[in-house]
């Protein structure tokens, strides 16, 4: 009996898995750094949390554009070498408005 699945059946069932990847990958590592933003406490919404990197000069790769896509372990390493931050405090800092905080 031939396949009735089709190539565009498949990316469909694709592209929703690894969304749902992603997102869980970033729900870890909201939790792993602690759950709110280290700048002004905001914790309530997972989409407006970003990863800013303490020193650009250590970044191997970027966690918000492909970084998801990694291992658990590799994005759990690059996520040691960033402050978990609301996306408004994130620009902020990027502008100079805001510093970063000392315990780091």
């Amino acid at each position: 009996m031939p396949e009735k699945r089709t190539y565009s059946d498949r990316r469909a069932y694709m592209v929703i898995a690894v969304s749902k990847r992603r997102r869980r990958l970033k729900e870890m590592v909201i939790e792993y750094k602690g759950g709110k933003c280290s700048v002004c406490g905001y914790k309530k919404y997972a989409g407006a949390f970003d990863l800013h990197h303490v020193d650009g000069k250590t970044k191997d790769f970027g966690l918000s554009t492909r970084g998801l896509t990694r291992s658990w372990e590799k994005i759990k390493t690059e996520s040691d070498k960033c402050i978990l931050v609301c996306a408004n405090c994130h620009r902020e800092i990027h502008g100079g408005i805001t510093q970063l905080p000392k315990v780091i």
